[in-house]
């Protein structure tokens, strides 16, 4: 099967979050399935300055390989994506967003032309590349070339919409018809997000769970009505996890390795990490990691109303991450509160960030809601215990012999799930034998890459 993939972000050429793993891995796990596959993003500034293998395709086309022969196409335009940022800036995002993203989407489509590769799928993934599957059936509508070109359109998380003022809308190309609330249009603006949730063959999203919890009005971000009437078209398949990267028996930031086998090497990880932070050496003390983007969302917000009742217990707590100025400025107050048993690291820090998850007892993880979620399953392979919210791929990787769930999204049910689980730390037989229920789990991307498999060959049947 040809198979694009057709992403903002892909690592290792650009990332802000988890999208542009997914992309590599889901990649990787398919051309090892025997699938011919090719990856279409933006040609930004800092790729033709890494140090990359780029070769000249054409002027505004160059290309690399990953894997075997994955072959990575970059669609330059110095107008549009010669610039620091991807989405923006310390100012916000970009204004002109919906040109560059519109034009990416277009130039991808006539790309795939000009290299004669007739694509079974094209699997577009959020609102940057939501317009493929509009301009196929609208604009390519006729074209012989496209014929048996059917699209997945995948929502890696649908509070990122892609919305812009009405009146950008004519810069699209597509007829001004399309503006109406069965298209393009959402509530007066235009969602690029539509493009795809509108037009694509098949929907899917990041786990089985959230592919529910977008059809309801609590999570559904006004786009639920839209999404019941396609139900028969939603589906939702869990993202995996690259266990050649997280892994660690292999892993060369952490202080000593371990495996299913023998996990004792966690333990010098854990004062490696209390070293590295700042926090006292107290082997015995359940020691909480946090790796996170700041928003709301992460559930910072019931977090620091929590935190008084936590730091009564004996417990100590490293924090890494970046986002947003205010969430980050209330996690600061947390950390000035209780200096010697928070730390708080901002930034990112990929060496910070496997040794947080080789040296935590437990991985806090409370978000509001959460499409798929890769934290967990890294701690789950490295044995730190995770401790979520029942909500999206939380729900379907987590459970109670591997990790502590709770159900009221309050103070009063983080602190109680808190409790029980420096209540259930304490007894080291029983942690021990949850410790090697998580480690043991699989969550690699082989069987994720067979369901993708599954809903292509469903997809060219519509």
């Amino acid at each position: 099967m040809k198979i694009v993939m057709a992403a903002a972000e892909v690592v290792p050429f650009a990332k802000t979050g988890g999208l542009a793993d997914v992309i590599e891995s889901l990649s990787l796990a398919l051309e090892k399935e025997k699938q011919e596959v090719i990856i279409l993003m933006p040609g930004y500034k800092y790729v033709g300055s890494a140090g990359l293998n780029l070769k000249r395709l054409k002027e505004d086309i160059d290309y690399t390989s990953i894997g075997n022969n994955i072959k990575v196409y970059f669609i330059k335009n110095d107008l549009y994506f010669n610039r620091e940022g991807l989405y923006g800036d310390a100012l916000g995002d970009y204004p002109d967003n919906l040109e560059r993203f519109s034009y990416y989407c277009k130039r991808s489509l006539e790309l795939l032309k000009e290299i004669n590769f007739k694509p079974d799928i094209i699997h577009c993934h959020d609102w940057q590349a939501g317009l493929i599957p509009a301009y196929l059936k609208n604009n390519y509508a006729d074209d012989r070339f496209y014929k048996n070109t059917h699209t997945i359109f995948t929502v890696h998380n649908i509070g990122y919409q892609g919305l812009f003022p009405r009146g950008e809308f004519i810069k699209l190309g597509l007829d001004v018809s399309l503006f109406n609330p069965q298209a393009l249009e959402f509530y007066g603006e235009v969602s690029l997000l539509k493009g795809g949730l509108v037009f694509a063959d098949l929907i899917n999203t990041v786990s089985p769970t959230y592919a529910r919890e977008i059809q309801t009005k609590e999570y559904g971000f006004g786009l639920d009505g839209l999404l019941n009437s396609r139900s028969s078209s939603v589906f939702g398949i869990l993202n995996g996890l690259n266990y050649d990267i997280w892994n660690p028996q292999t892993d060369k930031y952490i202080a000593a390795n371990f495996s299913d086998s023998d996990v004792s090497g966690k333990f010098k990880d854990k004062e490696d990490l209390q070293v590295s932070t700042g926090l006292p050496l107290k082997s015995n003390v359940p020691l909480f990691g946090i790796v996170s983007r700041f928003a709301q969302q992460k559930g910072f917000d019931i977090l620091a109303q929590s935190i008084d009742e936590i730091c009564k217990m004996d417990i100590q707590l490293v924090i890494l991450g970046s986002g947003d100025f205010q969430c980050q400025e209330t996690v600061s107050l947390m950390a000035a509160k209780y200096p010697k048993m928070i730390s708080l690291n901002s930034g990112f820090n990929d060496s910070l960030a496997h040794k947080i998850y080789a040296g935590a007892d437990i991985f806090l993880m409370p978000s509001r809601y959460e499409p798929c979620g890769l934290g967990q399953l890294i701690a789950l392979r490295y044995a730190a215990i995770p401790l979520v919210f029942k909500t999206g791929g939380l729900v379907d990787t987590v459970n109670s012999t591997n990790g502590f769930i709770f159900e009221d999204y309050s103070k009063e049910g983080l602190v109680k799930a808190v409790k029980k689980a420096v209540s259930s730390y304490k007894n080291k037989s029983a942690w021990n034998k949850r410790m090697q229920i998580a480690i043991n789990c699989d969550f690699s991307w082989n069987a994720s890459a067979s369901e993708y498999l599954k809903l292509y060959v469903k997809a060219k049947t519509k």
